[in-house]
């Protein structure tokens, strides 16, 4: 049975939930309830488990706050034998537009702390990545407030579709790998 670590970078605490910042934990939670699975609390994170065509996911939400990810992605890689092509994490970008996806066999943190933990502590860059789109529609000197705010009325009336696209990426990420998903999906 061939595995795979899928990551939701997000920060746990009800005041989170529903900010741009946790659409890793978001498209996981619409995953599991589309599959109808159930999280656990475990060590360095929420886990659940799902099978499906002699592959096995397992879905983690680290609960070690955004910018130690690494450490959850790390502990669970090893307990599981997953291998670095067989990750995807699911993180928010502010450099594309919201709902863009962009999925990549590797790359840089683009100044996103919860990559550049993970970065760190696999020692490498060579992970694949699904990048959703949060746009950049902020003030100088706002960043913050954006990546910790709450969705806009827009943005709340388009992310169904865009959970059901997230869903579908990491069906794909499983069943069809990482090539034809990137063919499949970017630009979507």
């Amino acid at each position: 049975m061939k595995k795979f670590l899928i990551v939701g970078l997000g920060n746990i605490g009800a005041e989170y939930v529903n900010t741009r910042h946790n659409i890793g934990f978001k498209i996981l939670d619409y995953f599991a309830r589309k599959e109808a699975i159930s999280f656990q609390t475990a060590k360095l994170g929420d886990v659940a488990e799902f099978k499906t065509k002699g592959r096995t996911l397992i879905l983690l939400k680290p609960n070690t706050y955004m910018n130690l990810s690494g450490k959850a992605v790390k502990y669970w890689m090893e307990k599981e034998n997953i291998e670095k092509e067989n990750i995807l994490v699911i993180t928010d970008d502010l450099n594309l537009s919201f709902g863009a996806i962009r999925i990549k066999s590797k790359g840089s943190d683009g100044g996103h702390n919860g990559l550049k933990n993970i970065q760190l502590l696999l020692n490498s860059t060579e992970y694949p990545r699904f990048r959703f789109g949060i746009s950049d529609e902020f003030k100088k000197g706002r960043q913050v407030d954006y990546v910790l705010g709450e969705w806009n009325d827009d943005e709340k009336t388009k992310l169904p579709e865009r959970l059901e696209l997230g869903a579908q990426i990491i069906n794909s990420f499983a069943l069809a790998g990482l090539n034809n998903t990137m063919n499949l999906f970017n630009g979507k």
